[in-house]
């Protein structure tokens, strides 16, 4: 492999929803005889990709599928895709917690990860006592992990608790431990999912920079799952794009965040389908200057232009009215204009410093008060705030809700 840190080929990975296993008996001893004859699973000739907005024919689904790569030692590949593209099941795979369906998996070295918070951590077990035992997992000796132990407990800055058990650390501390640990105990490949979120800004800034020093001045592979872009920027030198479980783009950082984002804004553009004597026949949400884009800073001002088509004459009593929808389907709040004949441009400011971090989406509804609707569209325009403000940084995993409140206090 020379100097390959991993190599995968056709890897694959295919689930039943709704049921443990195959789900029936008949199922399970089918593949045990084709497994026992030499000849492939039946079930892997079935199946559709993993598109979880989609009603699907079938019960299994590929949340894999032939996905090749290959990632050369001390480089950082940062894992980039929507929720439900298979990322974390990527990792989990290469981490061994579960096992690929098909294909093949080489790595050079130990693999240390960091999948969620408290992977890998026995929570009646203390800080200390868990950093022995991930220590023992890896093939370290005692001595070995003893003479970390100071790193990783400055690192974590979980001293006074080290001795406590880890089912009393809050979701902060377990992850400040479980990345001192990955990162400190020296693999020769660290895997790094979407935790570090959960962590403070603070904890994030260290994290990536430990990260940095890993690959840059200790030689180790680092794969590098995140939604946060310029973090994946900031770290990584290659990227891979991941959609419905298959690999859709891989190379430089910069290509494949390109692709991304013009992908994303397929789901952030609506086009009207249908036609109605008076409806939206186009909606986006756009940046200040004006281009198109679904990714906004809490410090951006969120543009939505809307286009109306009318094939009837109105005299002002139709109404637009716009609500602002969570990731949980919880309207925030809504916002309305009057209609005006003959104009067919419209366009909703949303303050800067409205809407916390999280992803997000609009409601449109043209309707004449008390009389009728004309036009009803749910779910459009997906956009994502990628980070909090100022004052709430520190509270990076905490629930503080999906709206800054302007408040003063005396």
């Amino acid at each position: 492999m020379d100097d390959t840190a991993i190599k995968i080929e056709q890897l694959s990975k295919q689930y039943r929803l709704g049921e443990l296993g195959t789900g029936t008996i008949s199922h399970d001893i089918n593949r045990w005889w084709h497994k026992m004859i030499g000849k492939e699973d039946p079930y892997l000739k079935i199946g559709e990709t993993n598109d979880r907005s989609t009603q699907g024919n079938s019960s299994y689904v590929w949340a894999l599928k032939d996905i090749n790569f290959e990632v050369k030692q001390g480089e950082v590949l940062g894992i980039i895709g929507k929720n439900g593209a298979g990322k974390s099941t990527l990792l989990k795979v290469l981490s061994k917690v579960t096992g690929p369906t098909k294909g093949s998996i080489k790595a050079q070295g130990r693999i240390a990860s960091l999948l969620e918070v408290g992977t890998g951590f026995h929570p009646e077990m203390t800080g200390r006592e868990n950093i022995f035992m991930n220590g023992t997992i890896m093939g370290m000796n005692r001595h070995e992990v003893k003479s970390k132990l100071d790193e990783i407990v400055e690192f974590a800055g979980v001293e006074r608790y080290l001795d406590t058990p880890v089912k009393r650390y809050s979701s902060g501390m377990t992850v400040r431990l479980g990345f001192a640990i990955a990162a400190h105990l020296e693999p020769e490949i660290l895997i790094v999912d979407e935790v570090l979120a959960v962590g403070d800004a603070e904890f994030q800034k260290k994290a990536i920079g430990k990260m940095q020093d890993v690959s840059k001045g200790e030689g180790r592979t680092v794969l590098f799952v995140s939604h946060n872009l310029s973090s994946i920027k900031m770290l990584c030198n290659k990227a891979i794009l991941l959609e419905n479980g298959q690999l859709t783009q891989s190379g430089t950082v910069d290509n494949v965040i390109q692709k991304y984002l013009s992908s994303n804004l397929e789901s952030n553009h609506y086009r009207a389908k249908k036609e109605t004597p008076l409806y939206v026949s186009e909606a986006y949400t756009k940046k200040v200057d004006g281009s198109a884009s679904d990714q906004f800073s809490c410090t951006d001002q969120v543009s939505c232009y809307f286009k109306i088509s009318s094939q009837m004459a109105f005299k002002g009593q139709c109404k637009l009215l716009i609500r602002i929808v969570s990731q949980s389907h919880t309207v925030l709040f809504s916002c309305e204009t009057e209609l005006i004949d003959g104009k067919t441009s419209y366009e909703l400011t949303i303050p800067n410093n409205t809407l916390t971090k999280g992803e997000y989406h609009l409601d449109c509804i043209i309707y004449h008060p008390a009389v009728t609707q004309y036009d009803h569209i749910k779910d459009c325009c997906y956009f994502q705030i990628i980070n909090n403000n100022e004052s709430f940084s520190h509270l990076e995993g905490f629930d503080i809700g999906n709206v800054y409140n302007q408040h003063t206090w005396s």
